[in-house]
């Protein structure tokens, strides 16, 4: 859970520099995206929580019970949150390891289908938004797409790993190619962490 610290929520701690996931997400990318994109959402949270029924409480409840603004603002935070806590630098052949590997093969066939359907709802979703993997109530894995600021917690399932669509996560590195930088972000995936949220 992500929570208020001293009333105010702050900037997700990133395990790499800014320019460590290049090529696949540049520097000038990250500093954008992360520095200057997140950095509003969170801003705009702060700025909405004072005397609201969500002040103190953690980001994934706002998620859960919120509307409006105050939704908007808190979804993009943790949508963009779980991107980026969920690259390392760079791994040619990076595939899943753990209970993550077995129950994408259990409920894809293999990694390669799950790729495939992964790719192809993330470069199919219209307009702006998100192509998840979550986990159901059986831990059954599903993969979503959710527009705008939406998350798969409003739908009861838990959130893994995701992949943003809007064009300005890819817009400077990949122009309109939206498959490609889909593609290249597979290279990396932290997957200890998406097995540490999949436990």
């Amino acid at each position: 859970m992500i929570q208020p610290i001293n009333g105010k929520f702050e900037m997700p701690a990133l395990p790499y520099g800014m320019a460590d996931l290049a090529p696949v997400l540049s520097q000038e990318t990250m500093l954008f995206h992360f520095g200057k994109h997140l950095q509003t959402y969170v801003s705009n949270l702060n700025l909405a929580l004072p005397g609201s029924a969500f002040e103190g409480k953690a980001l994934e409840d706002i998620v859960k019970t919120s509307d409006g603004g105050v939704f908007n603002n808190a979804g993009q935070f943790l949508n963009h949150a779980l991107y980026f806590l969920q690259f390392k630098t760079p791994t040619s052949n990076n595939v899943p390891t753990g209970e993550i590997a077995r129950a994408i093969d259990r409920d894809f066939g293999s990694f390669e289908k799950f790729k495939e359907e992964f790719q192809s709802k993330g470069a199919g979703l219209f307009g702006s938004g998100w192509v998840w993997l979550s986990a159901d109530a059986k831990d059954k894995l599903v993969i979503t797409q959710e527009g705008n600021a939406q998350n798969p917690l409003t739908k009861g399932f838990t959130p893994l790993l995701t992949f943003d669509v809007w064009e300005h996560a890819y817009y400077i590195d990949y122009r309109n190619r939206r498959l490609d930088y889909l593609k290249s972000l597979w290279n990396i995936v932290n997957w200890d962490e998406v097995n540490k949220r999949f436990g």
